[in-house]
């Protein structure tokens, strides 16, 4: 009788897979969108990063080819493509023979899932890049 007693209530786990599936899905979920916005937003940063390097480089070469227009043109005609409209490109061109130019470009990066997650609405994640090359030609 205590042997029987002991298989019964050992035998009783019938809705245990259940309940613990229950219990690890939301961490599973978590896990994968989590690593899907984080791609997502790594491939946005080196868009950005583009931008700024395909602007800089017409600063960086002879005025024929570039200046500050034309570098910021480019920079949000690069973000057009991608479907992103830049918060702020900043463009600075020093003068001086052979000095630096520089393209700064800042985006508010919205998350995909912050509507369900409580709390999160409208989130963004603010990413920026900025780019450095110097002149090469005599002013």
């Amino acid at each position: 009788m205590r042997v029987e007693r002991i298989r019964n209530t050992l035998g009783n786990e019938k809705g245990q897979n259940l309940v613990e599936f229950a219990l690890v899905v939301p961490l599973l979920l978590l896990l994968v969108i989590g690593i899907a916005e984080f791609g997502r937003a790594w491939m946005t940063q080196n868009i950005l990063t583009g931008a700024g390097r395909e602007a800089v480089r017409l600063l960086a070469v002879p005025p024929p080819y570039g200046g500050p227009t034309a570098a910021y043109n480019r920079a949000v005609a690069v973000l057009a493509s991608a479907g992103i409209t830049a918060d702020n490109v900043l463009v600075v061109d020093t003068p001086g023979t052979f000095g630096p130019v520089t393209v700064t470009v800042n985006y508010s990066f919205p998350l995909a899932v912050a509507g369900f997650i409580p709390g999160l609405n409208n989130a963004t994640f603010p990413l920026s890049s900025t780019t450095t090359m110097r002149r090469e030609y005599k002013e």
